[in-house]
């Protein structure tokens, strides 16, 4: 049973999620708005690909400053909510993975499948050792004796 402390913690992180997850699906819906408008304004000499690519990589930077500014008590549980995440990742590797090989060789099917392949073995690595630490904090937490 959690203690007051600890579900306010529990509240905190969980509203933190979800603002993080309305930013995002913002952020996403800004980009590709910005990535249309900039090609559309240069005449088509920006194109959307690089825009966006742009944008990937300060979102990178963003996110690793986001991330190391979290305090350490909220660290791993923060990160353990990312499982969620790849469980998506997981049906998307199994719906690219399941690509029918077509008759053609340019099709693109044999390097989705490989690809969804690889992503399905990454994300269930990544949600395994999430639970692993999850369940490593979590012991910490229990009394001895």
């Amino acid at each position: 049973m959690a203690t007051g402390i600890d579900q306010t913690a529990l509240d905190k992180l969980q509203a933190a999620a979800s603002a993080a997850q309305k930013a995002a699906e913002s952020a996403q819906a800004l980009a590709d708005q910005l990535a249309v408008g900039a090609a559309a304004a240069s005449g088509g000499a920006i194109d959307p690909f690089v825009f966006r690519l742009a944008i990937f990589a300060l979102a990178v930077f963003v996110g690793y400053y986001v991330v190391w500014s979290v305090t350490p008590s909220l660290h791993t549980p923060l990160m353990s909510v990312t499982n969620a995440i790849s469980s998506v990742i997981v049906v998307g590797a199994l719906i690219s993975a399941s690509v029918a090989v077509g008759q053609s060789e340019d099709d693109g099917a044999g390097a989705s499948r490989f690809y969804g392949f690889i992503a399905l073995i990454l994300a269930s690595v990544n949600i395994f050792g999430g639970f692993l630490v999850t369940q490593r904090m979590l012991s910490m937490f229990k009394k001895k004796g």
